[in-house]
């Protein structure tokens, strides 16, 4: 039986679900009012679910506490919120209809900000949220040969798949042998992008009460599904070389857990390269553990790299489960969702099951496209480089000219800078940058244990103009936190 929890006592996890309820014309505690009016008529939002102390949430999106104040004595006069002396504020009895609790736990997910944004679409902020390429210009030749040579053939199959389709698997196999990792088609299975990959290998692997250790800080997507998963996730510090040795054979002794997780080849917030000598020492401990390895390797691009190092599976042992994931998402487009698992025969036969049960296979016109581009994948990724190189340094000379006292580390590949801002909550942060018209990940939702609260994410694979609109709202937002504190005295309009 699942145990119900007071998701939005934790304000933050509040103002990453409020989203962009800041905008309008409206006097600013009406705003934020309406956005919780909202979230209880979305369902996300349910009886008795309790709501943050008027100073924490104000605190968390950056307001007066007066704002808070007024929204909830609003929220009480419509009847949606009840407050008790000494107890807080609730959703009303007869308020919203309920949610299972599986449905609540997403919804107030260490990803909330992010992939809410992609439910709601675009905003006329800008969004620093995602970090990804516009479509490699080969998409569109490669999408016509498909309708040309390929289609009547297509079209002829049965269309399901969920293994993948033999000719995709067969040029997935090759890549990943040109790497450094032998591969055959038998051991790969094609999946709806890197997401669903780590999703199947979650429901095949992980079980209610089980324990994941993944590096800290990690990517936001992974803690949730791990979370949906009814696991315990448990986070390893890092170094410049990847996982840290030490601390990451005390959790496995201490843990046992069902999985390691681990982003080799390029870490997603820091852009880390793990070394050979720590791969080997990675796989040397999973198997000394016996614990299942996956590595993500979707974030295969690298400013100034050619050669990258083999994957973590290719240091593996004998019979030792390692499931190495990647993805075409960052080298060619992110809606060309085609991802992919390499493990063992018997793991990938099992794995489709899993996959059959989800969706009977990732959708065939799509795989063809991506059977096309397999052999082409070296070059994209080489002039994905290139691109990521120049734009990489037009961020960095941004930042230094306007925000000199912001620090971070270049990363060794990846898309994006993980900045540590000085003596600050970067979710504070976020809520004054939002004002200006510009939104940013902050540190917590790639780490919940609050060690990395003075960090967020700064993706630089926009346009010189985007990355230098974002870059001067940001010095704005920064100058007016620092000047005059997180809370605005009075319900001013944001700036668009």
């Amino acid at each position: 039986m699942e145990v119900e929890v007071d998701r939005y006592r934790d304000a933050a996890q509040l103002s990453d679900a409020l989203g962009e309820w800041m905008s309008g014309t409206a006097p600013l505690f009406r705003r934020l009012a309406d956005g919780v009016a909202a979230l209880v008529g979305q369902g996300r939002l349910v009886a008795g679910d309790t709501l943050p102390a008027e100073r924490a949430l104000a605190t968390a999106l950056a307001v007066s506490r007066s704002t808070v104040v007024a929204a909830y004595d609003d929220l009480r006069s419509r009847g949606l919120i009840e407050s008790r002396r000494g107890s807080g504020s609730r959703v009303a009895g007869s308020a919203a209809a309920g949610t299972t609790v599986r449905d609540r736990r997403v919804d107030g997910g260490h990803g909330a900000s992010i992939f809410q944004r992609i439910v709601a679409g675009p905003s006329d902020d800008i969004s620093m949220i995602y970090a990804v390429d516009p479509a490699a210009p080969e998409l569109a030749e490669t999408l016509q040969q498909v309708v040309d040579e390929d289609l009547p053939l297509l079209l002829d199959d049965l269309g399901y798949h969920p293994r993948g389709l033999l000719v995709l698997r067969e040029r997935v196999a090759a890549h990943l042998t040109r790497t450094g990792l032998p591969t055959t088609s038998d051991q790969v299975v094609i999946t709806t992008g890197a997401h669903q990959a780590i999703s199947l290998i979650a429901q095949m692997y992980v079980r209610p009460g089980a324990t994941v250790v993944v590096e800290s800080p990690s990517w936001p997507g992974c803690f949730d599904l791990f979370d949906a998963a009814s696991a315990a996730v448990v986070g390893v510090p890092m170094d410049e070389d990847g996982i840290a040795i030490p601390p990451l054979a005390a959790a496995l002794k201490r843990h046992q857990p069902a999985l390691l997780f681990v982003m080799p080849t390029f870490h997603n917030p820091t852009g880390h390269l793990m070394s050979v000598s720590r791969r080997r020492q990675v796989a040397d401990l999973a198997r000394r553990y016996d614990v299942p390895l996956v590595e993500d390797n979707a974030y295969g691009s690298a400013p100034g790299i050619r050669d990258l190092p083999a994957p973590v599976a290719a240091h593996a042992h004998g019979d030792q489960q390692v499931l190495t994931v990647g993805s075409l998402s960052k080298a060619v487009w992110g809606g060309l969702r085609i991802g992919w698992i390499r493990t063992s025969a018997p793991i990938a036969e099992r794995l489709s099951r899993h996959k059959a049960l989800a969706d009977l296979g990732s959708p065939i016109l799509d795989q063809a496209i991506a059977a096309r581009l397999m052999p082409r994948l070296p070059e994209l990724l080489a002039r994905r480089s290139e691109e990521g190189a120049a734009r990489l340094r037009a961020m960095e000379d941004l930042l230094h000219d306007r925000l000199p006292d912001w620090r971070w580390d270049t990363p060794a590949g990846g898309s994006a800078l993980w900045i540590e801002l000085p003596d600050t909550d970067a979710r504070v942060f976020a809520q004054v940058a939002r004002r200006h018209g510009v939104e940013v990940v902050a540190g917590r939702a790639m780490d919940p244990t609050g060690a990395h609260d003075a960090y967020l994410r700064l993706p630089f694979t926009y346009s010189q103009e985007r990355m230098t609109q974002a870059v001067d709202r940001l010095a704005a937002a920064w100058t007016e936190l620092r000047r005059h504190g997180p809370g605005p005295t009075g319900d001013a309009r944001p700036v668009i």
